[in-house]
């Protein structure tokens, strides 16, 4: 009889334990479960996402590709796709680069500008995205006559865009007329890279040739004609982004973007 009235009392508590708990109980089973469900849900969905953007920048890479520059409205087409249904990706950034670079072709320096200033806004601040599309950006301002805009926005860099950034400081001020202080930038350049590896012959071409251009002229009005390297540094216009004559880190999205299936959205 004991043994029973201890039972008894052991299922009188669990009903008890039951009416105050289980419903809660059985809420929480089921967030849970639903949370974890929901996880996975949304894991797959990304996954997939990524996977179709990465398809979609390819087909992009192969229109531009095929195209040749000339007639690249369906690379376009592409690009503005991955901008508008994979906003968050990776794979937009690159597009919106690859945007940028065939508005300069068409000297739409507007255009290009607005798809840079998107990337800016969309990468990690300090990435290396980020930073190439400053750099190009600054080239684009420079272009359209914002000498100061771009000087500003090259006054500083990550380790690995020392010496781009400096080149294109250089770039700017010599078109700017400012040779003595292109120079500077020049050699700060040079003075940034690895001294195990080359330095670009064009950029220590336009070193060579302000040297022995700038005492010339403090004993003549008359300077010497150009050199190729000054030529071009001169009428380099806005953004070597697309045939950058510099480090591999100013082509960076080009290369990384062709092999961009590893790109996490």
């Amino acid at each position: 009889m004991e043994s029973y009235r201890t039972e008894e009392e052991q299922v009188e508590a669990l009903k008890k334990w039951w009416d105050e708990n289980g419903r809660t109980t059985l809420i929480g089973v089921a967030l849970a479960l639903g949370l974890g469900f929901g996880w996975q849900a949304w894991q797959q969905n990304q996954q997939q996402a990524q996977d179709n953007a990465s398809a979609l920048y390819q087909q992009m890479l192969q229109a531009l590709s095929t195209a040749e520059e000339t007639s690249p409205d369906a690379g376009k087409e592409l690009a503005t796709q991955i901008k508008d249904e994979y906003r968050g990706s990776t794979y937009a950034q690159f597009a919106a680069l690859h945007l940028a670079r065939l508005a300069v072709y068409d000297d739409d320096l507007a255009g290009a500008e607005r798809e840079l200033r998107w990337v800016l806004t969309m990468a990690e601040v300090g990435g290396e995205i980020h930073q190439t599309a400053q750099l190009r950006l600054a080239r684009v301002a420079a272009a359209q006559g914002d000498t100061g805009g771009a000087l500003t926005m090259l006054q500083a860099a990550e380790s690995e865009f020392v010496t781009s950034y400096a080149q294109a400081r250089g770039d700017i001020l010599l078109a700017d007329g400012r040779e003595q202080e292109a120079l500077l930038a020049y050699q700060s350049a040079l003075a940034s890279l690895d001294p195990t590896s080359p330095a670009p012959t064009t950029l220590t071409e336009k070193v060579e040739y302000l040297t022995a251009r700038l005492p010339s002229e403090a004993a003549s009005l008359t300077a010497e004609p150009a050199p190729a390297a000054a030529d071009s540094a001169r009428g380099e216009p806005v953004m070597d982004a697309a045939v950058e004559e510099g480090t591999a880190t100013e082509a960076m999205s080009d290369e990384v973007a062709e092999g961009s299936g590893d790109a996490e959205q």
